[in-house]
C-alpha cells in the first residue's frame, strides 16, 4: 500500500467516526443543510465541535 492510500483510508475512517457520533446525536445534516457524507473532513470536524459543545452543555 502506498502512503497516499493509507492517508486516504485514515481520512475515510475519521469521517465515518465523526458521522456515526453525529448520528447518535440525531444530527443528520450540517448547519448549512448538507448531508454529513457530503462534507470534507475539516467541515465535519468543525460541525462536530459545534455539536459537541451543544451536547456537553446539556449534561
Amino acid at each position: 500500500m502506498r502512503i497516499g492510500d493509507i492517508l486516504n483510508q485514515v481520512i475515510i475512517n475519521r469521517k465515518e467516526q465523526l458521522i456515526q457520533q453525529m448520528l447518535k446525536w440525531e444530527s443528520y445534516k450540517s448547519t448549512d443543510d448538507r448531508q454529513l457524507y457530503e462534507l470534507t473532513l475539516s467541515e465535519l470536524e468543525h460541525e462536530y465541535q459545534k455539536m459537541y459543545k451543544d451536547h456537553s452543555n446539556i449534561r
